[in-house]
């Protein structure tokens, strides 16, 4: 059985087997309404929403602090990619994601300096409105 949960603020119509994902227009989610659910309460706003997302956290040593400040670089700085329907798994819940592509400066051990890192985020604020849910948080070398 399909799941038609739709677990994201902004709903519509979900895209049907062999369908784009993609959602024309957006951003769906107003960068200033965001911003402010990361101010306030910050880390505890923000929740890892897929499997894959937990373990590119783990890969990358992210934790939710970092979660919230590359979504605030995204939001302030980042190229908007577009917004689609993502599934947290085959089974699982819908959410309408905006996806940005953003530059954050780290520090890389190898190099001993610091260096422009590209990340790739796809987030959804909840139905609730309380929280974002991260679908995706990585290198683009990384993105599927």
């Amino acid at each position: 059985m399909v799941n038609t949960t739709i677990v994201s603020r902004f709903s519509g119509r979900l895209p049907l087997a062999g369908e784009s994902r993609k959602i024309s227009g957006g951003p769906l989610y107003p960068a200033e309404e965001v911003l402010a659910l990361l101010a306030n309460p910050g880390s505890q706003a923000i929740h890892a929403w897929t499997a894959k997302c937990v373990r590119d956290m783990q890969k990358w040593s992210l934790d939710a602090d970092d979660l919230c400040e590359l979504l605030a670089i995204a939001l302030k700085s980042g190229r908007f990619l577009g917004a689609e329907w993502c599934v947290q798994r085959p089974d699982g819940p819908w959410a309408a994601c905006d996806a940005y592509v953003l530059v954050r400066q780290e520090w890389i051990p190898y190099a001993h300096r610091e260096m422009d890192m590209e990340y790739y985020i796809k987030y959804a604020i909840a139905k609730t409105g309380k929280v974002l849910l991260v679908a995706s948080c990585h290198p683009p070398e990384d993105r599927r």
